[in-house]
C-alpha cells in the first residue's frame, strides 16, 4: 500500500522532532565517580607464519561483557529514558518510555577486565593457541570510556596423527567406517569445538547404522604433545570404560504400532490392533483408512533403526494436513539377552488430529495507490480428512467493494468483486501408474481447483472469469518444492462495455487485445529453492521460477476461425503464449544482526499464433511496496511511455511482456523489535513489439536508460517474525521523462509504503 506525500517538509519536521527530543546528552546524569562504557574491542596480532585465523577475532568479541548501552545514530535512547525516569518527578510519559525502552546504564566499573582476559586466554587455548599474551587498556574522555584487549597470537598446535584405540565388537567397525569421512586431517589446528563436532558426527553416523542407545559422551579424545618439540600433537580416540552393553549393539525394528486418532475418541488399545502390510493399527472407530496411511510410513519390520527414516516418516505424516502433532516413540521390544548381536525396538506412532472442520473469516480495509479504497471480506471453510484418507476440502469466498476517492474525472468510479473457489487436496498422486515417492521429504499431493470471479467496474465494464486446474505438488527436501499443473484452464469474458470504455479500447489496441474474450489453457510449472528455512546456512538464497505454456494443445485440435484470422474452440478464441520468470534473493550476513539482501527478478512473455499480447491477467507490472518502492503500484512503464490522457493513466494499470527488477537492501537493528533498512530499487516493464498507443514501450538495447530507480529508508516492527513494514522512497530516475531530465535527487517527491512482511 503506497501514499505519495505532497510535501517532504512534514516528514522532516517529524524526524527533526524525534532527533531533538532524543539528542539530550546523557552525560549530565552520569555520577561523578563513574564513566559510561562506550565500547569494548579486541585487537589481534597475528604472526605472518600463522594462517586461517579469520574466525578468531569474531569468536573473542563474543566474550566481551558487559555490552555497552545501545545507540541509534549516536543517540542512547534507552539510557536517556532510564535516566529521565529516575528524576524526582519523572512524569507519566518518561515512566512509560522507560518501561518500553529503558536500559540500565553500563559503567566502566561493571567491567571485570581480569576475568575477561582469563576467558580470552581459555578460548584461545581451546583453539590451540597456548601461552598467548593478552593485555587490556582503558581510555577515558568526557565521562565515557573505551576498553581494548590486545591479543598476541603465538604458534598453534597442529595435528600430526589421528588414531583410534581399537577393541573388540561390532561398534569398532562402525567407528572405523565413520573415520573415513572425518574432517580432522594432518595439519589441522587443535580445536576443542572441532573435537566436539567430531564426536557428534561419529554419534550420528553410528545412529544411522542402528546404534539407538549410543551417545556421543561415550567417546573420549586424548591429545599427546610429548612426542614432538615443534608444537605438534597426536590425537587418540577411544571408548570410555564400562559403556553399557546395550549401547554397543545395533537395533532392529520389531513391531510397528500406529494410533491414527490419538484422542479421547479412540477406544482401542494395543490388544485391539489389526495388521495391514506389517503395521499394527490401533483405532476404534476407524479414523484413517490403513491402506491410505501405510504408504506414508517408511518403517518395516526387521529394518535397522535409522533416525533419518524416523524424521522422514514424521515429516511425511505431518504434511498430510490432517494432524496437529506427530510423535514417534521407541521402546525395547524384549528383555535383552547377553549373547545377542542385535537388539529389538518397537516403534509407536501417535497422531493427534486437527479439528475436522474449521471456518476462518477475514475483514479487511483496502487502500490502493490508484485512489481506490473500500472494505473486503474473505471466508474460508475447511473439511479435513474428508474421505478418511487425509483429503482436505477448502471452500473460499470473497467479496470486495472499492470506490475511487480524490478529485478529477475519475472520482466516483467504483468496483465490486465477488469470487468463489473450491479446492480438494489429496495427499497422494492420482496417476495411471505407480511412482516411488518414499524418498520425498513430504507426501506428494494432488490438487484439484475450480472457481469463478465476477468483477464490475461501474460505468466501464464487467469482467467474468472461470478457472479450474488439476495438478501435483511435492517437496523433495526441506528446501526444494515443485508444483506441476498439467491442466490449467481459465476463461475470461468482458461484458457490458460502456461507450466511454469502448472509446478507450479503440484508441489503445494493446489494451483492447488484453480485454478480449479469451480461453487460457495449458500446463504450468513452479520450482522453489528456499534455504531460508535452513538455520545453518550463513548466506541463504531463495530462487523461485515459474513457467507457463498456453494454447499449444488446442492449436492441434482446433481448425475453426472466427473471421479475423484467429483460431477458436467452440467459437471462443484462445490465447497462445510462453511465459517464464525467476526471482532470486541472496542474503549476505555482515554480522549476526546486520544483513545485506539482494534481489533480481526477470520475466519474459512471448505471445504468438492467436495472441498479439499476453492476456491482461498474465502481464507483468512494476512498482509498489515489494517492487520499485519509489513508484506507485503498477505505475511504471512500459519503457519510457508517458501517459498524457487521464483516461489512459488514472485508473488503468501499466503493464508489459518483459519485466526486469533489481533491489539491494541493508537491514540492521535499531532497538529491540524495531529494525531499520536502507535500500535502492530499480526496474521497469517493456513490450515485446512496438505499439503505437504506447510510444516508447518496446524493449531495446537502451533499456538500462529506461529503468525506474529509487532509494529510501524504512522501519520494520518485527515481533516474533510478524513484520509490519514502513518505507519512505524517492525516485532518482524517472523513465517517462525526456533524456537528460530523468535523473537527479529530488526530495520533494516522496512515496510512503506500508506492507506486511519483508519486501523480498
Amino acid at each position: 500500500m503506497s501514499f505519495r506525500l505532497s510535501s517532504v517538509r512534514l516528514i522532516f519536521a517529524l524526524l527533526a522532532g524525534v532527533f531533538l527530543a532524543s539528542s539530550c546528552s546523557v552525560r549530565r546524569f552520569i555520577p561523578t565517580d563513574e564513566y559510561l562504557l562506550k565500547s569494548s574491542s579486541v585487537t589481534v596480532v597475528v604472526p605472518d607464519s600463522v594462517k586461517n585465523t579469520g574466525a578468531v577475532k569474531p569468536e573473542l568479541e563474543e566474550l566481551l561483557r558487559p555490552e555497552p548501552n545501545a545507540t541509534f545514530l549516536g543517540m542512547r535512547i534507552g539510557l536517556n529514558a532510564h535516566y529521565k525516569s529516575q528524576r524526582e518527578n519523572p512524569g507519566f510519559l518518561n515512566k512509560y518510555l522507560n518501561r518500553k525502552f529503558g536500559e540500565e546504564p553500563v559503567y566502566l566499573s561493571d567491567v571485570d577486565s581480569s576475568r575477561t582476559m582469563d576467558l580470552i586466554q581459555n578460548r584461545l587455548e581451546n583453539n590451540g593457541f597456548f601461552n598467548t599474551k593478552v593485555s587490556s587498556s582503558t581510555t577515558t574522555k568526557k565521562k565515557v570510556a573505551t576498553v581494548n584487549y590486545k591479543v598476541e597470537l603465538g604458534q598453534p598446535y597442529l595435528l600430526e596423527k589421528y588414531e583410534l584405540d581399537t577393541g573388540s565388537g561390532k561398534i569398532y567397525e562402525g567407528i572405523v567406517q565413520s573415520l573415513e569421512e572425518t574432517p580432522i586431517t594432518k595439519g589441522t589446528r587443535f580445536s576443542l569445538d572441532l573435537l566436539k563436532v567430531e564426536r557428534e558426527r561419529i554419534d550420528a553416523f553410528l545412529k544411522d547404522k542402528g546404534y539407538y542407545n549410543f551417545n556421543a559422551d561415550f567417546l573420549i579424545f586424548e591429545a599427546d604433545t610429548n612426542q614432538y618439540d615443534n608444537r605438534r600433537f597426536n590425537l587418540f580416540l577411544r571408548l570410555k570404560n564400562e559403556v553399557p552393553q546395550k549401547s554397543l549393539l545395533p537395533y532392529k525394528l520389531n513391531k510397528i504400532y500406529v494410533n491414527p486418532d490419538y484422542s479421547l475418541n479412540n477406544k482401542a488399545t494395543k490388544e485391539d490392533a489389526y495388521v495391514i502390510n506389517g503395521i499394527n493399527f490401533i483405532q476404534d472407530p476407524e479414523f484413517f483408512k490403513p491402506t491410505r496411511m501405510t504408504p506414508y510410513i517408511l518403517f518395516k519390520e526387521g529394518q535397522p533403526y535409522n533416525p533419518k527414516i524416523s524424521r522422514l516418516t514424521s515429516s511425511r505424516l505431518s504434511s498430510i494436513g490432517a494432524y496437529k502433532f506427530v510423535n514417534i516413540r521407541y521402546e525395547p521390544a524384549f528383555d535383552e539377552v547377553s549373547n545377542q548381536d542385535t537388539l529389538g525396538l518397537n516403534a509407536n506412532i501417535f497422531l493427534s488430529p486437527l479439528k475436522k472442520r474449521s471456518v476462518r473469516a477475514e475483514l479487511k480495509a483496502v487502500t490502493k495507490s490508484n485512489g481506490f479504497a473500500g472494505p473486503a471480506l474473505a471466508v474460508v471453510y475447511s473439511n479435513r480428512n474428508l474421505f478418511r484418507g487425509g483429503e482436505t476440502l477448502n471452500l473460499s469466498g470473497d467479496f470486495g467493494y472499492e470506490v475511487q476517492l480524490g478529485s478529477g474525472d475519475a472520482k466516483g468510479l467504483s468496483s465490486t468483486q465477488i469470487g468463489f473457489e473450491a479446492g480438494l487436496v489429496i495427499p497422494r498422486l492420482l496417476l495411471p501408474f505407480n511412482v516411488k515417492d518414499t524418498l520425498l521429504y513430504s507426501v506428494p499431493k494432488t490438487n484439484i481447483k475450480f472457481g469463478f470471479d465476477l468483477f464490475n467496474r461501474s460505468d466501464l465494464y464487467n469482467l467474468n472469469a472461470l478457472k479450474t486446474s488439476f495438478g501435483y505438488s511435492w517437496r523433495k527436501s526441506q528446501s526444494i518444492y515443485h508444483e506441476l499443473n498439467p491442466v490449467s484452464i481459465n476463461y475470461v469474458n468482458t461484458s457490458n462495455i460502456t461507450p466511454e470504455f469502448q472509446e478507450i479500447l479503440d484508441q489503445n489496441l494493446f489494451l483492447q487485445s488484453s480485454f478480449e474474450q479469451q480461453l487460457i489453457t495449458g500446463p504450468t510449472y513452479s520450482f522453489i529453492y528456499n534455504q531460508l528455512t535452513e538455520g545453518r546456512k550463513r548466506n541463504p538464497i531463495l530462487l523461485v521460477t515459474n513457467l507457463e505454456l498456453a494454447g499449444n494443445i488446442l492449436d492441434l485440435v482446433s481448425k475453426d476461425s472466427n473471421g479475423d484470422g484467429k483460431e477458436t474452440l467452440f467459437g471462443i478464441a484462445y490465447a497462445q503464449y510462453l511465459k517464464a520468470d525467476f526471482n532470486f534473493v541472496y542474503n549476505y550476513r555482515l554480522s549476526s544482526k546486520q544483513t545485506l539482501v539482494g534481489r533480481i527478478f526477470g520475466g519474459y512473455g512471448l505471445p504468438y499464433g492467436n495472441s498479439e499480447t499476453l492476456p491482461f491477467s498474465r502481464q507483468f507490472f512494476s512498482g509498489g511496496p515489494s517492487s520499485v518502492r519509489a513508484f506507485r503500484t503498477r505505475s511504471l512503464g512500459p519503457g519510457s511511455y508517458n501517459p498524457t490522457e487521464i483516461d489512459q493513466g488514472s485508473f488503468f494499470d501499466r503493464s508489459g511482456d518483459i519485466r526486469l527488477e533489481a533491489n539491494i537492501e541493508f537491514r540492521f537493528p535499531i532497538y529491540s523489535f524495531l529494525k531499520g533498512a536502507l535500500f535502492v530499487d530499480a526496474g521497469n516493464v517493456w513490450l515485446s513489439n512496438e505499439n503505437e498507443a504506447l510510444p516508447g514501450g518496446k524493449f531495446s538495447k537502451d533499456f538500462i536508460k529506461e529503468l525506474g530507480i529509487g532509494y529510501g529508508a524504512g522501519l520494520r516492527v518485527d515481533i516474533q517474525n510478524f513484520v509490519i513494514r514502513f518505507d519512505l522512497a524517492s525516485p532518482y530516475s524517472k523513465p517517462y521523462l525526456p533524456l537528460g531530465k530523468r535523473t537527479g535527487f529530488d526530495l520533494s517527491e516522496i512515496l510512503f509504503n506500508f506492507g506486511i512482511g519483508y519486501p523480498f
